[in-house]
C-alpha cells in the first residue's frame, strides 16, 4: 500500500504537469494499491470553503467520482494514528502533513509526495 499527499493526489487526478513522472507511474500501476486519508479530502474541503482552492465541479461529486474510479482505498484514522502525533517532534507544522505523516509511520508504508520535509521523519517518501 502506498498513501498519498494531498497534493499528489490533486495532481495525479487532475493530470498537474507538476506530478512526477515515478509518481505518476507508481499510482497509475494497477499492482500497487493506493490509499488517501480523510485527511486529504478534509484538507481540500477546508482549504475550498477558505477560497484558497477550487475544483472544477462540486467537492462531493469530484470527490467520490475521482476515489471510486481510481480505486482508491480509504485509510481510516485510527486512535493510533493521533497517538503518533504526541511524539512526532514538530519540523512540520502543518496539521494535515503531520498527520499523514503519523498515518505513513504507523502503517509503515511509503508516502507519494514533493514535500522534502517528510524526508526528516521516519517514513519513506517517494517521489522523483
Amino acid at each position: 500500500m502506498i498513501l498519498l499527499d494531498t497534493h499528489t493526489f490533486l495532481w495525479f487526478i487532475l493530470d498537474d504537469p507538476q506530478l512526477s513522472p515515478k509518481a505518476d507511474q507508481l499510482i497509475s500501476d494497477p499492482n500497487n494499491a493506493i490509499a488517501i486519508s480523510p485527511v486529504t479530502y478534509w484538507e481540500i474541503a477546508i482549504k475550498i470553503s477558505i477560497g484558497k482552492y477550487s475544483l472544477p465541479e462540486p467537492y462531493e461529486i469530484f470527490m467520490d467520482r475521482e476515489i471510486s474510479i481510481n480505486n482508491f482505498t480509504i485509510l481510516p484514522i485510527q486512535p493510533k494514528h493521533t497517538a503518533a502525533l504526541i511524539d512526532l517532534p514538530f519540523y512540520h507544522k502543518d496539521p494535515f502533513d503531520r498527520l499523514l505523516i503519523a498515518q505513513a509511520s504507523v502503517e509503515k508504508i511509503p508516502i507519494i509526495s514533493n514535500d522534502q520535509i517528510f524526508d526528516q521523519y521516519p517514513v519513506q517518501r517517494i517521489w522523483a
